[in-house]
This record gives C-alpha cells, sequence and structure tokens, in this order.
C-alpha cells in the first residue's frame, strides 16, 4: 500500500497556484482573489498606523511631561502662621533638598518658588506661571536646556528671565526686549498690600514642544522670584527628578520621610493620569474597531473561495476520483486563501511602517491640501501628529490579519473537502 502523501505536498500548491491566477474564463476568481487582496492590505495599513500614532502621541505626550515638569511635586501642608495667615511655604529648605537627594533613585532635587502672574509689554499682556529656580536646576531640565527651539543663550539666566516661546508670541517679544511682571501679591504697606510691577530683560526664549508649556511658563533666577514673591528665606516646594519615571509611585514613601512630618506629594501620574487612562481607554477601543475591520476584509476571501468551489466542483471530482484525499482537497483551497491573507498583510505592512516612517511630509501635504489649520496645538497639546513604530504593534497586527484569514479560510475549504465526487460530476 503506498504511502499518504504528507501534509502541503508540492503538488498541492501547485495546484492552488493555479486555482489563484485562473482567469474567470477559466473557472477562476482572480478578481475576487484582488479584492480581497486589497482589502486586507488596507485594513492592516490602517491598523498598524493606527497603532503608531497611538504610540507615538503617548511617547511624545509622556515625553514633553517629563522633560520639562518635575516627575514628583514635594510640598507642605497648610499652616497657620504667627500672624494668622495660612501659608505652605518650607523654611528650611536647603536641609529638606539634601534628604530629598540622599533617597535613592532621585537625580536632581529643586527648591522652587511659585506664582502667577500678568506678563506686559507694548505689544500685548499675559497670564503667565512663575517658576523661580537656580540657573544649575535650570540647566538640567531636558526640555528647556536642550529644547526644540531656542533663541539666545541659558548660560544668561542669572542677567533676566527665560519665557516660552507661546509667552513671546503673545507679548511680542524676543531675546533682548524688556517685559513687565505684575503680581497682585506686592509691597505691605500701611494701606494693605500693593501691586507689585517690576521689568525684566528676556535673556532666553525656549519651545518645549507643549503648547500649555510654551504659551505660560515663564523662569526667574530663585533669589530673584524670593524677593519678588515676599518668599525671603522659604521655598514654595521641590521639584525632584528620578531615574526611572514610569516606577515613581515605589519612591512616594521614602520621599514622603525625606520630607518631613508635613510634607506632601504629588506625582507626575498623579497630575496627567486621567489623560493617560482615557488614552489608553481610546487606544483599546480603536484596537478592536480596526480588528473588526481587518474581520471585514478576511470575510472577502470566504466570498472568493466559496466561489472558487462552486466553480471548480468538475475539477474538485476528477481530482478525488483520481485519488486525492479530502485533506488534499481542504490544504489546497486552504493554501488559496490563506496566500492572499498573506500577500495582503506583508502589503499592508509595507504601507504602515512607511506612514509611519515618513508622516511628517505625508501630514504636510495633507495640511496644505486642506487649507491648513488641520493640527490645533491648543487642543492637542503637542505641535504635530507624531507616530512610533513599536515592533510589539506591528507584531500584534501581522498575528491578527494571519489568524482571522487562516480561521475563515478553513469554511470554505472544508465545503469543497467535504464534496461528494459523484455529485460534483453527475453532470458533467
Amino acid at each position: 500500500m503506498a504511502a499518504s502523501p504528507a501534509p502541503f505536498a508540492p503538488f498541492e500548491w501547485m495546484i492552488a497556484w493555479r486555482y489563484l491566477r485562473a482567469k474567470r474564463a477559466e473557472g477562476g476568481v482572480s478578481v475576487m482573489t484582488w479584492i480581497s487582496l486589497i482589502g486586507i492590505t488596507l485594513a492592516v495599513f490602517a491598523l498598524i498606523a493606527t497603532l503608531a500614532v497611538r504610540s507615538g502621541f503617548r511617547a511624545e505626550f509622556v515625553d514633553t511631561i517629563l522633560g520639562a515638569n518635575a516627575h514628583v511635586t514635594v510640598y507642605n501642608q497648610q499652616r497657620v502662621t504667627e500672624t494668622g495667615q495660612l501659608t505652605r511655604t518650607i523654611p528650611d529648605y536647603e536641609r529638606i533638598a539634601a534628604d530629598l537627594r540622599a533617597v535613592p533613585g532621585v537625580t536632581r532635587v529643586a527648591p522652587l518658588v511659585k506664582g502667577q502672574v500678568m506678563a506686559t509689554s507694548s505689544d500685548g499682556n499675559a497670564g503667565v506661571e512663575v517658576f523661580g529656580i537656580s540657573a544649575a536646576d535650570l540647566a538640567t531640565i531636558p526640555r528647556i536646556a536642550d529644547p526644540e527651539e531656542a533663541l539666545g543663550s541659558i548660560d544668561d539666566f542669572e542677567q533676566g528671565i527665560a519665557i516660552g516661546s507661546g509667552v513671546a508670541r503673545l507679548l511680542g517679544v524676543t531675546v533682548g526686549d524688556r517685559i513687565r511682571l505684575i503680581s497682585p501679591n506686592g509691597a505691605r504697606t500701611a494701606f494693605g498690600v500693593s501691586p507689585r510691577v517690576k521689568a525684566y530683560d528676556v535673556v532666553y526664549v525656549f519651545t518645549a514642544g507643549r503648547y500649555d508649556i510654551d504659551r505660560t511658563r515663564v523662569y526667574m533666577p530663585f533669589a530673584e522670584a524670593q524677593a519678588y514673591f515676599n518668599r525671603e528665606g522659604v521655598a514654595d516646594e521641590f521639584e525632584v527628578m528620578v531615574e526611572a519615571p514610569e516606577e515613581v509611585d515605589a519612591l512616594t514613601l521614602d520621599l514622603l520621610r525625606a520630607g518631613g512630618q508635613s510634607a506632601l506629594v504629588w506625582t507626575w501620574r498623579d497630575a496627567s493620569g486621567g489623560f493617560l487612562r482615557a488614552l489608553e481607554i481610546e487606544d483599546n477601543v480603536m484596537f478592536i474597531i480596526l480588528s473588526i475591520l481587518v474581520l471585514i476584509a478576511a470575510m472577502n476571501i470566504v466570498s472568493g473561495l466559496i466561489m472558487l468551489v462552486k466553480n471548480k466542483g468538475r475539477d474538485i471530482g476528477i481530482l478525488r476520483t483520481m485519488g486525492l484525499t479530502e485533506g488534499s482537497v481542504l490544504r489546497v483551497f486552504f493554501i488559496c486563501g490563506a496566500f492572499t491573507g498573506l500577500i495582503g498583510t506583508a502589503a499592508g505592512v509595507i504601507l504602515g511602517c512607511l506612514f509611519a516612517i515618513y508622516i511628517d511630509p505625508i501630514f504636510s501635504f495633507v495640511n496644505w491640501a486642506m487649507g491648513g489649520g488641520v493640527w490645533d496645538p491648543s487642543i492637542r497639546g503637542i505641535y504635530a501628529l507624531p507616530a512610533k513604530l513599536e515592533l510589539a504593534d506591528v507584531l500584534s497586527a501581522v498575528a491578527l490579519s494571519l489568524s482571522l484569514s487562516f480561521i475563515v479560510t478553513i469554511f470554505p475549504a472544508r465545503r469543497a473537502a467535504r464534496m461528494n465526487p459523484v455529485e460534483a460530476l453527475r453532470y458533467e
């Protein structure tokens, strides 16, 4: 008795290839094959492009947060002063800063003085948030010391102030110009507290890459900020940077102990956790929706195979009478469907990767074609549409597409394998 051929033998591939390239006049379904191929390609392309934009958006958003903001903010609870006023200031800030620096995993601790003021110039005004910080600490903030764009030199920080590009645009100023800062909590007089107005030279203009930071952020030398905001000898809070921002929650207890009995902490996850959770939910929903799109595209393979089985009924009957087993017939039609899914997936991966790599010129063309204004940084928070290719995203898209293509192919292939050769040849 002759041995059965091994699964996916060369003759099975040969028959499947002849069916795939057969013209409609020969009983083939080349048009349906092309429709299935294009559908799978576009679905995989859309899935990879969306996953790349999702990863890029999250990476850019987190990078701008960690690159220009504190990983952890340490501040005090409110207390009542001797004069009956409520305050959160930190008197012994140098000692506490040293204790915070001693916590394992902490890379930098910067005492800050913060306040909200009105900035004015001859060409405009804007509400800004002033950060009083030392020049040495400012030089260690990545998105400020090494921004996307900058005017002036950060080395001149002690001779003036540094402002975001959005503030500079609103005020119509640049490096070398002077702006006035107006604080409602100024000098204390016999008649109450009068507003404090003081002019400063702009020595540095930065673009951190985050619209809300560039639009509101002003940096002032620490000693000058203490004098301007009536914080002589105290600080408002500590800006703490850590080695592993993603694992910042593990350091909160140590930071609380180092900060003293009245210390409180506020991490970057606390500040942006709601947005990140919303982004994660949106990502999951988009993946499900695009998975359905891939499934719909894969169903075109079923339609094409059903038509192919119907048109090749006579051939199936002849092959069965010649000794072809049900398994061989099933594998022939499985190869037809799986090959379409494989080629479509490969083409979709290539298009999706090219889209992610060349997203900047593609987005520029779309923006030009739509007349500009497609991307509003005041709403999105960042200045351009980012994309980041992740191997895990590409592999998940490939796995989803191939698994759906292979699964849906089984059903019409089984129908062909179970076809009775007598019935198939009865009317031939």
